[in-house]
């Protein structure tokens, strides 16, 4: 499966369609949540997939990419799915393949997963898009809701070189008649957003509009909704921004009430307090204190550059960073660098990832004490053996990077001894 990447990234439908149809459109038979947008993708979805299942249904969640085994994409009821299940999914969409132009890793891997969702008899399955919204493989669906978190400069060479080109291909997921949630704010793009749900009949749900929420301290919140106030809220997931993801996930549990009767102002706490999103803020050790964050976009790397100032802001950072070519690197690190007092330049194991030289480089401008250790494992090694007491190492600028560190420290913490 992997060798197929080397057919790249192809927009469109036609081949997912076809993909679909040799399987028996597996996709019709199980109502589905649709989510886009450029950050909170993966919290969102796995936070409706959380209540959902907290409310007594059977669940399929699709998402990507993984961060360190393949099965992570495609979960039954918060479980991976096994490794034999995988082989068996192979072989039936390899036997349904059309003639025609092969395809690509995604294609194949979204048509396992649709499958699967089938195969498993699922009550409903979250699905998250791969890249934009109009051609993405996943825009197969028509959702019971669509969701758009929010939308900043992304995969320019794919999407558009605007806010309003890339607003276009992400309200391609916005059905006729199907309602859709969305946290964008910027003007340009949700004027696009705006335009295509009106013209496809859509009832819009604005964050900040039909529905908002206010924070408090220590991480509650209190969302006001559409029908719903619910006080004193909290989600599982670190950072401030999540309160904005669990105010997206509550207007889409508001307007699946009626689809879905069994979710309750309970199933939605305990959804959003036990889910876990991993490689987004995430402590994987204490002593030395270790996180991982993705921050692969510019949009990211301000949310983790204010989430450093707020809750790090009197230790000494380590930052583990490899970021991958298609991303704004030096705005990237104009935003975290400032942060850090130690910088350890690495890179993914993907031909998409920059050299460290490069990355470097810029990095002089902004911070004097610089290692590069291409390989992400040993980089990360040698951030924890050489941490100053108190301090923090954290590992961010691509999910590939984040991957790769978290299956060495898998590994190294599952040696004996």
């Amino acid at each position: 499966m992997f060798a197929l990447r080397r057919f790249g990234i192809k927009l469109g439908l036609a081949t997912i369609r076809r993909m679909l149809a040799g399987l028996g459109n597996p996709h019709h038979r199980y109502p589905c949540i649709h989510v886009a947008g450029t950050n909170g993708k993966g919290s969102v979805a796995s936070n409706l997939a959380a209540v959902l299942m907290r409310s007594g249904y059977r669940v399929g969640l699709y998402t990507s990419p993984h961060l360190v085994r393949f099965n992570e994409r495609i979960k039954i009821d918060g479980k991976d799915i096994t490794d034999a299940d995988i082989v068996r999914l192979y072989r039936r969409v390899r036997q349904a393949l059309p003639i025609g132009r092969e395809p690509t890793f995604f294609e194949f891997t979204t048509a396992m997963a649709l499958d699967e969702f089938s195969h498993r008899k699922v009550d409903w399955a979250v699905i998250e898009t791969g890249m934009g919204g109009r051609l993405d493989a996943t825009n197969i669906l028509t959702p019971a809701l669509s969701i758009i978190t929010n939308i900043s400069l992304e995969h320019r060479e794919y999407l558009g070189r605007t806010l309003r080109e890339i607003a276009f291909e992400k309200a391609g997921v916005i059905k006729r008649r199907r309602p859709v949630v969305t946290g964008v704010r910027q003007a340009s793009a949700l004027s696009v957003v705006a335009q295509t749900a009106l013209k496809r009949s859509a009832p819009l749900f604005r964050l900040g509009a039909q529905f908002r929420v206010r924070r408090a301290i220590g991480g509650r919140f209190t969302y006001y909704g559409m029908n719903h106030v619910w006080a004193d809220m909290a989600t599982g997931l670190q950072g401030g921004y999540q309160a904005e993801n669990a105010a997206l996930t509550l207007a889409a549990c508001e307007l699946l009430m009626k689809k879905a009767p069994r979710i309750s102002s309970s199933s939605i706490r305990e959804g959003l307090i036990t889910n876990r999103w991993p490689g987004r803020l995430e402590l994987i050790c204490e002593t030395p204190l270790v996180m991982l964050d993705g921050a692969h976009n510019l949009a990211a790397a301000r949310q983790l550059a204010r989430h450093l100032t707020l809750h790090f802001n009197n230790r000494k950072i380590t930052m583990v960073v490899g970021i991958l070519d298609d991303k704004p690197y030096e705005a990237m690190l104009r935003l975290l660098l400032p942060k850090a007092t130690r910088l350890i330049v690495t890179q993914a194991k993907t031909n998409r990832a920059l050299p460290p030289g490069k990355i470097a480089a810029t990095a002089r401008k902004l911070v004097s004490d610089i290692h590069i250790i291409p390989d992400v494992g040993s980089a990360l090694r040698y951030a924890m053996q050489t941490a100053a007491p108190q301090s923090l190492t954290l590992v961010a600028g691509s999910l590939y990077v984040v991957g790769e560190a978290k299956a060495a420290f898998e590994n190294a913490s599952a040696q004996p001894g």
